[in-house]
């Protein structure tokens, strides 16, 4: 049975691909009429931080959420209980993402602002599907209301990815707006990838714990290994050809830009059975994504 029989949602991708292409309807004019504009100030509005800030976000309602409902499946995905999350967490998500919007980043240093966002981020998703659920993928969610919503709902092209659904420092702000231009812009890490959960089967994992300024580079790199020794995240069949996640074609110049660097980069991180695999390796045959919901049921 291919992947594609075991999971419908899944997207097989050849070739240069952004992600509103990977979300359009056909040359995905429809999606980019409703596509909320990226300020150029909202980058700039949060690059300031304090180099030796001192200052600790306590994250421990996030935390503690996800030691609840995460259960991991045995064979490297992280699933989420989103029924039970609904009965007994949605409120404590809430309060949490309403506190972490009081907080003036510019008081962090890089590393509690880095936590700090991948949290608002995480979070903020999880509260939005939630909000939705019972749902099979965070694609049939939209945020807007009209003709487009009801279109966008009806082909379940849509997600909540471009509504202004947070403010920070007084900023009105997407995911979208946190993830392309807050995280990636200002951190320039192609680990943000492993940080940022989209509620999908297809992501890197939610991760177990909540990010901190202390444990960021471990849970980072934690991240990035769990995904790349997943054969969601890269993998090479018993012809030689190497298969990717999209993540890595959509956001390719956060690897270096070229096949070889995402395979490069993926050999960093790699078990020695894998990595033996990949060496030597120049190019990837096909990258895909699957968008089914981390669910447990």
């Amino acid at each position: 049975m291919t992947k594609n029989e075991l999971h419908p949602s899944i997207i097989e991708l050849s070739g240069p691909v952004s992600r509103r292409a990977a979300l359009g309807f056909g040359a995905g004019a429809a999606l980019a009429l409703t596509a909320a504009p990226a300020f150029a100030n909202i980058t700039s509005s949060f690059t300031a931080f304090k180099a030796d800030g001192a200052a600790v976000v306590d994250h421990s309602a996030w935390d503690a959420v996800l030691k609840a409902h995460i259960k991991p499946d045995g064979k490297g995905l992280n699933m989420f209980d989103y029924a039970a999350a609904k009965k007994d967490a949605l409120g404590a998500i809430k309060a949490y993402v309403k506190s972490l919007e009081a907080i003036d980043p510019a008081t962090l240093n890089r590393n509690e602002q880095f936590a700090f966002w991948a949290n608002l981020y995480n979070a903020k998703t999880i509260e939005v599907v939630l909000g939705a659920y019972p749902i099979d993928s965070i694609r049939k969610i939209s945020l807007e209301s009209g003709l487009f919503s009801f279109i966008k709902k009806s082909t379940g092209l849509a997600g909540p990815w471009k509504t202004k659904i947070m403010k920070v420092k007084g900023q009105d702000l997407s995911l979208d707006d946190v993830e392309h231009e807050i995280m990636r812009k200002i951190f320039k890490d192609p680990r943000i990838h492993y940080s940022v959960n989209c509620a999908s089967i297809g992501c890197p994992n939610l991760g177990l714990s909540a990010f901190t300024g202390a444990n960021l580079e471990t849970e980072l790199d934690a991240g990035a290994r769990a995904f790349i020794n997943h054969a969601r995240g890269i993998d090479v069949d018993a012809s030689g050809s190497v298969t990717a996640s999209s993540i890595y074609n959509w956001f390719k110049v956060d690897f270096g830009g070229t096949d070889e660097a995402v395979i490069a980069h993926a050999i960093k991180y790699a078990t020695p059975e894998k990595a033996a695999k990949l060496k030597g390796k120049t190019s990837i045959s096909s990258f895909q994504y699957d968008w089914a919901l981390n669910d447990v049921s």
